[in-house]
């Protein structure tokens, strides 16, 4: 095993809204079990052991796209969607944050009880890299979050988060189990870097010999398993810019979504006649299902799917993200009734806007965008929770219950 990757981030207090939770918690479901169907389990692992895939994924549901918060949201609406439904799609996940993070090793143990794991060997895996990330590197930052995400193989990715008070910067971790693929999109971008000693498989029958090597990491000097690492820094204006984005990427996005030419060949391989505003949503939701790792060095550009809670770049459009989500939960339907026509439409999709990208070259406006994103904002249901904060206080003015 190996640390994949690492994400700093700005700090950011406050709290997810339900109107937006209940809707990341499926769309976060709708997204994996997208990726589960093409690619399987091990591929959705490699992602989210991904930092900058990751940040994306965050930013594609409407969460912060810098803040510290995306990575407890994330985590919190995975372990709500997936874990239900593990009997299905093979994954689960456990621990996640504050005393959450500390009960990892039990619920590890009783998660491979039931399904035939060796609980102690993942517990001590758990155990071990909270250890390097929260003592063993001496780099200011406490550890508050740790998540532990599994299949029914045994395969795993953790995902942790730190917090440092005296710089007002989280730090999340990433690490992942040797036995996790590489994209399969992009089998030149190597997510796990150079192979590095034994390849682990905790779920071997030879559960000692995986163990004593675990010990032995632990023994070795950390910038041996370190150096490798992916590194995400995010900025501290909390505002998106220009700067943050690949406006040639993001322009082939918006000419599929608003052109009519384009938009008019794009909806059918979804939904006839699909708006332009729910087109460009669902562009940015395919390239997180099916984009190749070197596409999320940009992670800002897809907060521009379903915006962001506190406004930026955009209030959340809710008309826009319920159709969203429906969308995806038809062509996921089709596929468990053998119809694979439009979840294979998310494809063509996602190939459509790169043919646009390449042939095209189209860069994107940026402050026209953003305009027009917030001249249209009340018609599709835009919101914040600023305007949660308001109608609260208007409640409270008016002696009346608010009902979020």
């Amino acid at each position: 095993m190996k640390r994949s990757g690492t994400a700093d981030l700005p700090l950011h207090g406050g709290r997810v809204p339900p109107w937006l939770a209940n809707r990341m918690t499926e769309l976060c479901t709708a997204i994996a079990e997208h990726i589960i169907l093409e690619y399987g389990t091990g591929e959705f692992l490699t992602r989210l052991s991904d930092p900058f895939w990751f940040q994306a994924f965050g930013c594609v549901m409407g969460m912060d796209w810098h803040s510290s918060g995306i990575t407890t949201s994330v985590m919190g609406a995975l372990k709500r969607g997936l874990n239900p439904r593990f009997a299905e799609l093979g994954l689960a996940v456990c621990g996640g944050r504050g005393r959450h993070s500390v009960r990892t090793p039990d619920e590890l143990r009783a998660f491979s009880m039931k399904i035939g794991l060796d609980g102690e060997a993942l517990a001590r895996t758990s155990r071990l890299t909270a250890r390097i990330d929260n003592n063993a590197v001496a780099d200011g930052f406490q550890l508050y979050l740790h998540s532990f995400v599994i299949t029914g193989s045994g395969e795993w990715t953790v995902v942790q988060q730190g917090m440092n008070p005296e710089n007002h910067l989280a730090r999340r971790y990433h690490w992942h189990s040797a036995a996790v693929r590489s994209f399969v999109s992009d089998p030149h971008t190597a997510i796990l870097g150079r192979p590095q000693g034994t390849i682990l498989n905790l779920v071997d029958a030879r559960a000692a010999k995986a163990q004593g090597a675990l010990l032995a990491i632990a023994k070795e000097p950390i910038e041996k398993s370190l150096n490798d690492a992916r590194k995400l820094i995010m900025p501290a204006h909390h505002d998106v810019q220009a700067k943050d984005i690949d406006l040639k990427r993001l322009g082939a996005v918006l000419a599929v979504a608003h052109e009519q030419e384009l938009r008019d060949f794009a909806s059918l391989l979804l939904v006839e006649g699909l708006g332009p505003r729910t087109l460009q949503s669902l562009a940015l939701i395919a390239e997180v299902v099916h984009g190749a790792s070197s596409r999320f060095s940009d992670p800002a550009r897809f907060s521009f799917a379903l915006g962001g809670k506190d406004g930026h770049p955009f209030p959340v459009p809710l008309k826009t993200y319920d159709e969203s989500l429906a969308i995806l939960r038809r062509s996921l339907e089709a596929a468990r009734l053998g119809h694979a026509e439009k979840v294979d439409g998310f494809k063509r999709l996602d190939r459509l806007t790169r043919t646009v990208e390449e042939e095209r070259q189209p860069l994107a406006d940026f402050n026209a965008a953003l305009t027009h994103e917030r001249h249209i904002s009340k018609s599709v249901g835009g919101r914040t929770v600023f305007d949660d904060r308001r109608e609260n206080k208007k409640a409270k003015k008016t002696g009346q219950q608010s009902l979020f």
